[in-house]
C-alpha cells in the first residue's frame, strides 16, 4: 500500500497547487481562527497572577473577558477559512467526477462481454462524495490541528520555555508512531472495503437466485458461499480495530504523558521561579487544547483519512485504467446522405430469438421512410443500428458505403441525428440547449429553425434565447419540440426520429416531419397512420418478415398492416383528411424493385 499513499499524496498536492490562491486565503484566515488557542493560557496566567491571586477578582475576570473577544474573532476566522476550503475541495470533486464517469462510460461503451456492471457509475459517484467529504475534513482537522499545535507551543514558550522539552518529544514520538500504523492501516482499510464489496455481491448473488438455491436444495451450500464472504470481513474490522488501539496510544504519549510530566514536576517548577499562572496557564494549553487537537487529528487521519486514500488510490487507478478510446483506422469520408443495412441480424442474446434477420435496407437522399409494426417488434432496434449505437450481430451497417465499424463516434455524429422518444432539456438557456450538437450556430439560425418547426410561439413564451430553461416547467411536448429544434440545427444530414413527436399533436408533428424531410434523408419511427401517409416509402416490420413498399401498396398487400392502420384511424391518433382515398400517395415501392408493387411486397422485399 506504499505506492497508494504516494499515488494519493502526489494527487493531493496536485489539487493544493491548482489552488493556491485558495490555499494562502486558507492559511490567512486560520491566524484570527487560532485566537483562542494562541491567547487561553496566556490570558489565564495573567487572570492568575496577576488578578485572583492578588485579591482582585475584577481584574482577572477582566482577563478572562479577553476569551470571549478572541472566541469571536476565531469564529468569524473559522467562518472565512470553511469557505476557503470549498474553494479547494469542491473543483477537486468536480474533476473527479469527471475523470470518473468518463473512464466508466468507456468501460460501458467498449465492444465485448466486459460491460460495466448496472449501477457502476452511481457506485463510483457515490464513492467520489466519500473522497470529497473525507478531502474537506482532512483539510479542515489537519489545519487546526498544525495552527492550534503551534499556538499551544508558542504560548507554552512565552510562558514557561523550560517546559518545552517535556511537551513537545513526547508529541513527536506520538506523531512518529501513528505515522507508522497509518501505514499498516492503508492496507487494513483497502482489505476491509475489499471485504464489504465481496460480501455485498456474494449476498445479492444469493439472494437474486433464492429459487434456484431452494430448487436445488442447495442452501447450505448458498450459505457457506455467503458465510466465507462474512468471515473476511470480520477478520478485516479486526484488523482497524489494531489502529484505534494506536489512536489512542498516539493521545496518551503526545498529550497526556506531557501534562502528567508537568503536573508531576510542579514543586520543582514552582520552586525555579515558574508562577503558579504560568504553571495553570500551561496545564491549560495542554489539557484544553493540545489534548483535544491531538485526539481529533489521529481520530479524523485514522477513519476519514484512511478512507482518503483506499477510496482515492481506487478511482484513480479505476480512471488509469480506461484509456481515451481508441479510434477505428482513419476511413475515407463518407457521402453520409445514403444509409444502407446489408443482411443485418440482431438479437439481445446468444439464445434469443433474432429481433431482425438478414434485413437489407438503404436509405438514400431526399428520401423520407417511415417504420411502423406492433410494439416490441424491433422498431427502435432498428433505429439504434441504423445510427450505430447498437451493433449488429451479423451483417453490415454502413454510412455512404463505409462500414459504421470503421468509424469513430465524431464521425457517426456527423452523419445522422438521433432523436428518441424521451426529450432531454437540461438546465440552462435556451440558445445552449438549442445550439448543443451545433455550437457554431448563431443566433439567427437559432430562430429560422425554430420558425421553421412551429416552435417561435414557444420561445416567445419562454422569454426568447436568453431565458433560463428549468425542464421541470416544460410539458413533455414542449420539450420534444425544443429537441427538435436541436436536432433540426445540428450539422449531420440523416435524422432518425424514434417516436419523438409523440407528445406533438398531429398537425405540429406534420410539420415537423416536413421540415427534416426537406432537410435530408428522414427515417421516422411511426405511431400515427399520418406518418406512413407521408412517407414516401413505409417500412412494416413484421413477426413474419419486413415488409416494405408505400402506404397504398402496403394496405393491398398486407393484413397486419390493414389491422394496424384500422386500429390507428378508429383510435383517433390519425388527423383528419389521412383515412380514406390516398390522393397524391406516390404508388411505387422502390424504383429498384420494378413490377408490381403489391407482388413485390408479398414477395418479401425488405
Amino acid at each position: 500500500m506504499t505506492g497508494a499513499l504516494r499515488t494519493v499524496a502526489r494527487e493531493s498536492a496536485a489539487v493544493l497547487r491548482r489552488r493556491r490562491r485558495d490555499v494562502w486565503r486558507l492559511v490567512a484566515w486560520s491566524v484570527p481562527e487560532s485566537a483562542p488557542a494562541m491567547l487561553s493560557g496566556l490570558v489565564v496566567a495573567h487572570a492568575v497572577d496577576q488578578g485572583f491571586l492578588r485579591d482582585r477578582p475584577w481584574t482577572g475576570t477582566a482577563w478572562l473577558g479577553l476569551l470571549v473577544v478572541a472566541a469571536v474573532a476565531g469564529s468569524w476566522g473559522a467562518r472565512r477559512a470553511n469557505h476557503a476550503v470549498a474553494g479547494v475541495v469542491e473543483p477537486f470533486r468536480d474533476d473527479l467526477v469527471t475523470r470518473v464517469v468518463t473512464a466508466s462510460l468507456r468501460a460501458a461503451a467498449r465492444p465485448g462481454p466486459d460491460v460495466a456492471p448496472e449501477g457502476a457509475v452511481a457506485r463510483l459517484t457515490n464513492q467520489v462524495e466519500t473522497v470529497r467529504d473525507a478531502f474537506a475534513g482532512l483539510v479542515l482537522v489537519s489545519r487546526g490541528f498544525v495552527v492550534t499545535v503551534l499556538a499551544a507551543l508558542m504560548g507554552t514558550a512565552s510562558l514557561a520555555a523550560p517546559l518545552l522539552p517535556l511537551i513537545a518529544p513526547p508529541l513527536l514520538a506520538a506523531l512518529a508512531l501513528f505515522a507508522v500504523a497509518l501505514r499498516l492501516g492503508v492496507r487494513w482499510q483497502h482489505d476491509y472495503l475489499a471485504a464489504g464489496e465481496r460480501l455485498a455481491d456474494r449476498a445479492a448473488a444469493a439472494a437474486g437466485a433464492a429459487r434456484d438455491v431452494a430448487a436445488c436444495r442447495a442452501g447450505e451450500r448458498a450459505a457457506g458461499y455467503v458465510d466465507e464472504a462474512v468471515a473476511a470481513q470480520a477478520r478485516a474490522e479486526r484488523a482497524l480495530a489494531r489502529l484505534a488501539a494506536v489512536r489512542s496510544l498516539t493521545v496518551v504519549v503526545g498529550g497526556w504523558l506531557p501534562l502528567v510530566a508537568v503536573l508531576a514536576g510542579t514543586g520543582r517548577l514552582l520552586g525555579a521561579g515558574i508562577s503558579t499562572g504560568a504553571l495553570i496557564g500551561v496545564l491549560t494549553y495542554l489539557a484544553q487544547i493540545l489534548v483535544p487537537a491531538l485526539d481529533l487529528f489521529v481520530t479524523t487521519v485514522g477513519k476519514a483519512g484512511l478512507r482518503f486514500v483506499v477510496t482515492l488510490d481506487r478511482l484513480l487507478r479505476r480512471a488509469a485504467s480506461e484509456p481515451a478510446a481508441e479510434r477505428p483506422a482513419a476511413a475515407a469520408a463518407p457521402h453520409p446522405a445514403r444509409l444502407e443495412l446489408c443482411e443485418v441480424t440482431f438479437r439481445y442474446g446468444a439464445a434469443a430469438r433474432p429481433v431482425l434477420e438478414d434485413v437489407d435496407l438503404a436509405v438514400g437522399p431526399g428520401e423520407h421512410l417511415a417504420v411502423v409494426g406492433p410494439s416490441g417488434v424491433g422498431k427502435s432496434t432498428l433505429a439504434g443500428l441504423l445510427c450505430g449505437t447498437l451493433r449488429p450481430e451479423r451483417g453490415t451497417v454502413r454510412y455512404g458505403g463505409i462500414p459504421v465499424a470503421d468509424l469513430d463516434p465524431a464521425a457517426r455524429a456527423r452523419c445522422r441525428v438521433l432523436i428518441p422518444q424521451e426529450a432531454y432539456i437540461f438546465p440552462g438557456s435556451v440558445a445552449d440547449n438549442l445550439r448543443y450538437l451545433n455550437p457554431a450556430a448563431g443566433d439567427r439560425e437559432l430562430l429560422a429553425a425554430a420558425a421553421r418547426l412551429g416552435a417561435g410561439p414557444l420561445l416567445t413564451r419562454l422569454g426568447g434565447l436568453p431565458a433560463y430553461l428549468c425542464p421541470g416547467d416544460l410539458s413533455a411536448g414542449e420539450r420534444q419540440l425544443l429537441t427538435l429544434v436541436r436536432a433540426y440545427l445540428a450539422p449531420a444530414p440523416v435524422a432518425v426520429l424514434d417516436e419523438a413527436t409523440c407528445h406533438l399533436d398531429p398537425a405540429a408533428e406534420q410539420r415537423v416531419e416536413d421540415a427534416f424531410a426537406e432537410r435530408g434523408p428522414l427515417v421516422v419511427i411511426a405511431h400515427r397512420i399520418s406518418s406512413a401517409v407521408r412517407a414516401s416509402r413505409v417500412l412494416l416490420l413484421d413477426p413474419d418478415g419486413p415488409l416494405l413498399g408505400d402506404h397504398r401498396s402496403l394496405q393491398a398487400a398486407s393484413p397486419r398492416y390493414r389491422e394496424m392502420t384500422g386500429y390507428w384511424t378508429a383510435s383517433g391518433s390519425e388527423p383528419p383528411g389521412a383515412a380514406g382515398p390516398l390522393d397524391g400517395v406516390r404508388p411505387a415501392l422502390r424504383a429498384d424493385l420494378g413490377g408490381d408493387p403489391a407482388q413485390a411486397v408479398a414477395d418479401g422485399a425488405r
